[in-house]
């Protein structure tokens, strides 16, 4: 069994120093608070609150049966271990009589920011609900330790973060562990999550970590990461995690964990060590070469590509352009593409872009200051894989339709991969999220009201599915537009280009005398733009093999078609 000897802790974070830059954007060094339950018997009560009050009604949360006490034989120190025991016994405390007892210890300790590792073996059989989570300080909820004094928001606007929970997921095998966040922005549901097979939890140690900074969340076992918890846009509702958070340790039985078997008399969660990093050495060193151009842009998005170099393996790069403000990061001396989206097409932005480490060092020449116009968008329907949170394995297609003042968005999942999908309309500006309706298998839809002809909107959708979430670009839609969904009007019919797919020379022959014609590739980049006769030639020998769009405009109005390049 693994014990705090200053060897074996300058060891664990030379690896993780050596791995976690890759994994997660701050490295957290310096142990601050831990417990490597040294002394046998009860817990300590400097690091250790019992949380025994039951809510009200009488019973715990989520349908749980136990009790929780304050007793030797739920929780005690031996051999080096905490022992979390959840009982089979006949138990009355404050007036009402259970049948099982656990332990649900709180520290004492609160902190904000820095990364967690407790090293357990955790039970795996039905009917158990072993968790290792934080909770808000600021949490109103009687009977914890910190509600007298700090108690002033209910569930779930304290913010909720499980590092390690087992038994409550129906459709995982056994052993398979997941992470939560549960926050307002999902109404307390579990939405934004992840989790991973692990070897067996109940005979194996593992360390279960949390790297938590200003920026993101993540999750690892045994220092691999397997989910990130990254709002791209962070207020109150997404991220109530620039607060204090406090642990807690128990193990919950029935509930959400399913039918308790006949034959169960106790289990146990054996704990080595919990252990709290963060940075406490004051860094004074400014990060240094700090880069920044220009890249892609399409009618939405303009890409910015960044590098700066820190002591610290870490940057944040902050760009701010009109009332908009961006935040991403990226380890030391790694090129960044850092996608600003959501913009409006065929707009000049101005984007002042700086560069700050972790402690807030600003780069010397912050901010670098770059100029770039968003083209027009051509396309209310089509296909994509690009995200601005998560990952897409296929991607997914779009469509944006006029109805009188009203739009119709439709967004079909194309990964076969993501299984238990639903899917959320998220407005950009001001940011919020509404459940679509689910048409058939993948396919959501959602029409939002009252809009105003001419008027730009900005929208993007996030599919939760089973294991995490992706989040689709922001789409910028001109309302009555009428490109929508790809159909072709009568006046489309009439106009002709050939072939398709075409390999060197693309034929078209249009309905105007006077046509103003403009390709772009897939991300709305413009290619070549030109004022030409009905009969008309486009050499296409020189492009890559892929998807263009011909956007034709003449007195007939405008029409847009798809070009496939072989």
């Amino acid at each position: 069994m693994q014990k705090n000897t200053l060897l074996k802790i300058l060891f664990s974070f030379l690896f993780f120093s050596q791995m976690g830059y890759s994994q997660v954007d701050v490295v957290y060094n310096d142990l601050v608070w831990s417990d490597e339950f040294g002394t046998d018997g009860a817990v300590n009560p400097n690091n250790w609150f019992h949380q025994t009050q039951i809510p009200e009604g009488g019973s715990w949360y989520n349908n749980e049966i136990q009790h929780y006490t304050n007793l030797l034989t739920n929780s005690f120190v031996d051999a080096g271990s905490l022992n979390i025991v959840a009982k089979k016994e006949s138990f009355t405390d404050q007036g009402v009589t259970k049948q099982y007892t656990s332990a649900r210890l709180n520290s004492k300790f609160a902190f904000k920011y820095g990364r967690v590792d407790i090293r357990a073996k955790a039970p795996n059989g039905s009917g158990t609900w072993p968790a290792l989570w934080l909770l808000g300080k600021n949490i109103n909820e009687d009977g914890g330790y910190f509600d007298a004094t700090y108690g002033n928001k209910n569930w779930p606007a304290c913010g909720e973060l499980d590092i390690m929970e087992h038994g409550i997921f129906t459709d995982k095998p056994k052993n398979y562990i997941g992470s939560a966040i549960h926050t307002t922005s999902s109404s307390g549901n579990t939405v934004n999550k992840g989790g991973i097979q692990a070897s067996d939890i109940e005979q194996n140690y593992h360390v279960y970590s949390m790297n938590w900074s200003p920026n993101q969340i993540s999750f690892l076992l045994d220092d691999v990461l397997y989910y990130t918890y990254n709002p791209s846009v962070k207020n109150a509702s997404t991220w109530p995690f620039d607060q204090e958070q406090y642990l807690l340790l128990n193990i919950a039985m029935g509930g959400f964990a399913g039918t308790i078997p006949s034959n169960f008399t106790e289990t146990s969660m054996v704990i080595d060590y919990v252990r709290v990093y963060q940075n406490t050495t004051v860094d004074t060193e400014a990060p240094t070469s700090f880069t920044a151009t220009v890249g892609k842009v399409s009618g939405s998005a303009v890409e910015l590509l960044l590098n700066a170099l820190d002591n610290s393996g870490n940057i944040t790069y902050t760009a701010t352009y009109g009332s908009g403000t961006s935040v991403t990061f990226s380890p030391s001396g790694a090129s960044k593409s850092f996608l600003i989206s959501g913009l409006s097409p065929n707009t000049n932005y101005t984007f002042s872009v700086s560069a700050t480490d972790a402690t807030g060092n600003s780069a010397v020449n912050n901010p670098i200051v770059l100029n770039a116009k968003t083209t027009e968008i051509f396309e209310c329907s089509g296909t994509d894989s690009e995200a601005s949170e998560g990952l897409f394995s296929q991607g997914y297609k779009y469509a944006f339709e006029t109805i009188g003042t009203d739009v119709k968005i439709t967004f079909e999942l194309l990964d076969t991969d993501k299984i238990g999908v639903v899917a959320y309309l998220r407005k950009q500006t001001p940011f919020s999220e509404t459940q679509m309706t689910n048409v058939s298998g993948k396919i959501f839809t959602q029409t939002i009201t009252g809009q105003t002809t001419g008027s730009t909107i900005n929208y993007a959708v996030k599919f939760a599915f089973e294991g995490g979430l992706s989040v689709t670009k922001y789409f910028s839609y001109l309302v009555g537009n009428s490109c929508s969904l790809g159909v072709e009007t009568s006046s489309e019919l009439k106009q002709f280009y050939f072939p398709n797919p075409v390999e060197d020379k693309l034929y078209l022959e249009l309905l105007d005398e006077e046509n103003h014609i403009v390709l772009t590739d897939i991300l709305g980049q413009k290619l070549f733009e030109d004022e030409v006769k009905s009969f008309h030639t486009i050499d296409m020998s020189a492009f890559k093999t892929g998807l263009y769009f011909l956007r034709v405009k003449n007195s007939l109005g405008t029409q847009n078609f798809k070009i496939s390049k072989k």
